[in-house]
């Protein structure tokens, strides 16, 4: 063990053969955002809707082009608008499905792009995995298993996929409802995993259903965490450390386990997708429907949004320094609007 690394294991990069459908839409049209690469968007006033007619999104990814690819929890994956491809193997199963996106920081070169979803296994078990794509033509083909055989189940499954400021890929996995095994090292549940060469790391455990990552600007990692019924979480997360489910929730304490810089009390946040902009962490509440900001200097929170557009899941820093919002009022805890699920461009600088 080096570095205090836990080791899990060496992945096996298997080739899966066949395994899902593609399908085009050739009537929608893609979006990206009118401006990239570190250049000024045109000043917004309000929120402004970007996509809508979705079904349950979970995960914004914007490729260099910025162009932006979107989950749906049912397989399917769009270009904006644009349906470019239904993975068959996925397994819709309350929370479940697909989930998590990441674009590979190398993409120019390498076309790699990295699904994280809810499947099958042997005996009508439900388990999750992360695969690598090609995204290359607006088709989505060659699919490699990177981690697999997460443990799954109806919810708690996790799903986020963020590479780090170390361009290496760290992932969110849940409890499957079995809270033991966010304290067992020798399962890949409840944890924030991060895949570095043929190795699975965890870089922290203690884990009930965590489903955001984001870097502030010195390189700290935080993350958003769904509590038991209430006390949701927000925390800074160190390597190796224990993060305190089930043993500890909301601002107990114990030796050895780290307490949340903030949590929600009898309140709920149902928090995910989070951003991170000058200064502030923004994220999304899916029961609390509102767009949270959090100020880590003075501990200050801030609700944006409130019951606007009901449920938020995905909450991104676009490379316009928008912020880009989902809603998941189709997930069947929701009261959908007209025109949902949506994508939302939000300026942060307005708020």
């Amino acid at each position: 063990m080096k570095s205090g690394v836990i080791i899990i294991g060496v992945l096996l990069l298997i080739l899966a053969a066949g395994g899902f459908i593609l399908t085009r839409n050739t009537n929608r049209q893609s979006f990206a955002p009118k401006s990239v690469s570190g250049e000024k968007s045109p000043e917004i006033s309000g929120p402004q809707v970007v996509v809508q007619n979705l079904d349950t999104p979970w995960g914004i990814a914007f490729l260099p082009s910025g162009e932006m690819l979107v989950t749906e929890r049912l397989g399917r994956v769009r270009l904006g608008e644009k349906l470019v491809a239904t993975l068959s193997q996925v397994k819709e199963i309350s929370e479940g499905g697909l989930l998590g996106i990441a674009i590979d920081p190398d993409f120019s070169n390498n076309n790699f792009v990295y699904l994280y979803y809810t499947f099958s296994g042997d005996v009508s078990s439900t388990l999750n995995r992360v695969s690598r794509f090609i995204f290359k033509d607006s088709k989505l083909d060659g699919e490699e298993i990177v981690v697999d055989n997460i443990p799954g189940a109806p919810n708690h499954n996790g799903g986020r996929l963020k590479f780090g400021p170390d361009k290496l890929l760290y992932i969110t996995t849940g409890d499957a409802q079995n809270p033991s095994l966010s304290q067992d090292k020798n399962s890949l549940a409840g944890k924030i995993l991060r895949v570095k060469g043929g190795n699975v790391e965890v870089v922290s455990f203690g884990h009930r259903n965590p489903q955001g990552l984001a870097w502030d600007n010195t390189g700290r990692l935080w993350e958003t965490e769904h509590g038991p019924s209430a006390h949701d979480e927000v925390n800074l997360i160190e390597q190796d450390k224990n993060y305190g489910w089930p043993d500890i929730t909301g601002n107990e304490t114990r030796a050895g386990m780290i307490s949340p810089v903030i949590q929600s009390g009898d309140n709920t946040w149902a928090p995910s997708g989070v951003a991170f902009f000058e200064g502030r962490i923004f994220f999304g509440g899916l029961r609390g429907t509102a767009l949270f900001e959090f100020n880590p200097v003075d501990n200050s929170l801030k609700e944006h949004f409130k019951g606007q557009f009901g449920r938020i899941r995905d909450v991104i820093l676009g490379p316009d320094n928008m912020l880009y919002i989902s809603t998941s009022n189709q997930d069947g805890r929701g009261n959908p609007f007209a025109g949902d699920d949506k994508i939302i461009k939000i300026n942060p600088q307005k708020l």
